[in-house]
């Protein structure tokens, strides 16, 4: 899942994603345990130290605290609206990179083109 998720956003851009800016955008990793948190600290130095970045990593690794359900209009929003320009051109791609390198490991075709 780590390696999943760094490779589908920009883990350098602070408090944006695409279009979207703000601290609700901010890149973040959410731990319930300290075995989780050691996975994502070793996770993102690992990727820091690779060099594949020239900026660094802003991806805040933080304490699980409290669910917030999401507006009802942002589910299912990319299957819902997959012509509207922001899914074409931003979650589309990010959506076909994990089939082509994911395919293998996926449990359904849940994930669409």
């Amino acid at each position: 899942m780590l390696d999943i998720f760094w490779k589908v956003h920009d883990p350098t851009s602070l408090n944006k994603q695409g279009y979207d800016e703000g601290k609700q955008y901010r890149s973040a990793i959410f731990f319930r345990s300290e075995e989780q948190r050691k996975k994502a600290e070793l996770s993102k130095n690992t990727l820091q130290a690779s060099g594949l970045y020239n900026a660094s990593i802003v991806t805040e690794i933080t304490p699980f605290t409290k669910f917030f359900a999401a507006e009802s209009y942002h589910y299912d929003f990319y299957e819902r609206n997959p012509n509207l320009g922001y899914c074409r051109i931003i979650i589309s791609p990010k959506v076909l990179k994990i089939k082509e390198e994911y395919r293998d490991i996926l449990k359904s075709d849940y994930i669409t083109d």
